[in-house]
């Protein structure tokens, strides 16, 4: 059975885009970056909104990204590696391999896919990761703080809803971000 992981790069105050979207001050240096590719590693389907999913897939529609460092290479392999899921209402057809496209996300579906995988699943996108939580399905919470306070923007966690979560691991980095590992009290 596959754990549902949520992890993102934050600021301090809580957003993982600015009021302008910009997210220009969450790219990792090649120490956390190194650090995010182990952690994705063991994830075999990424749960993805649309948006989120158009971010990402430069990592396979732009090889000039991976030729960029053998840091950035790996990443590119993980993530070709790994199977994705699309929700999306407005995205006819993926644009990757290894992609499908659901109209709507469904929480018994993502429960299913949880208790066959024999890997674990990544969710990704604040809007798209609200739902999940909402519905109870986040195993674990993975957040990469960044040392910057952008003062408003794009949420990273859902404001409506309660987890317990209980500390499973920290790491500080010589870039000043730190990483922050939960699970899901009772899980």
């Amino acid at each position: 059975m596959g754990i549902l992981r949520y992890t993102a790069i934050t600021s301090l105050d809580g957003y993982i885009a600015d009021g302008d979207g910009r997210f220009d001050w969450a790219h990792p240096d090649a120490e956390v970056h190194a650090f995010i590719n182990d952690l994705e590693r063991g994830v075999g389907t990424h749960l993805y909104g649309r948006r989120m999913y158009e971010i990402m897939a430069s990592w396979e529609t732009e090889p000039a990204i991976a030729e960029g460092s053998e840091i950035a290479r790996d990443y590119a392999q993980i993530w070709q590696a790994a199977d994705k899921i699309v929700y999306s209402t407005t995205l006819t057809a993926p644009f990757t391999s290894r992609t499908s496209v659901e109209r709507r996300f469904d929480p018994d579906a993502v429960r299913q896919l949880k208790a066959r995988s024999p890997h674990d699943l990544g969710i990704g996108g604040a809007g798209i990761a609200a739902a999940a939580f909402a519905a109870g399905l986040v195993d674990e919470v993975q957040v990469v703080v960044a040392p910057v306070v952008v003062g408003g923007g794009t949420a990273c966690l859902p404001a409506d809803v309660r987890l317990d979560l209980e500390l499973v691991d920290t790491r500080r980095f010589d870039s000043g971000m730190v990483f922050l590992h939960y699970r899901a009290a009772g899980r």
